[in-house]
């Protein structure tokens, strides 16, 4: 009886740690200053996390395609090397690619 009560409330719990996850991880872009050259209008020939997130939705529920891009990312091998990207942590890079791959919402 008690596992039926809890059932909803679980649900509830995954949904907001979802939506706080997408929210600190936009919350996290724009920190970083990701926005600067991915947001709207872009700077230069930047992507913006739309089209970022276009292109890499082909890597949703592939965890070890997230893992390797946010490799590169750091490595400077997506992008050609930029700075801002190889300062990013491997843990704040994991989050900013599963956030693009995920529709950068």
């Amino acid at each position: 009886m008690m596992m039926r009560a809890l059932k909803p409330m679980l649900g509830f719990f995954i949904v907001a740690l979802v939506a706080g996850n997408v929210h600190a991880t936009a919350q996290l872009a724009l920190d970083k200053g990701c926005y600067s050259c991915h947001g709207s209008p872009p700077k230069k020939s930047a992507p913006t996390f739309e089209k970022l997130a276009t292109e890499y939705a082909k890597y949703k529920n592939v965890p070890a395609a997230e893992a390797e891009l946010a490799a590169k990312l750091r490595e400077g091998h997506i992008f050609g090397g930029i700075q801002a990207h190889e300062r990013l942590s491997e843990e704040s890079a994991q989050l900013l690619v599963h956030w693009i791959i995920q529709g950068a919402h």
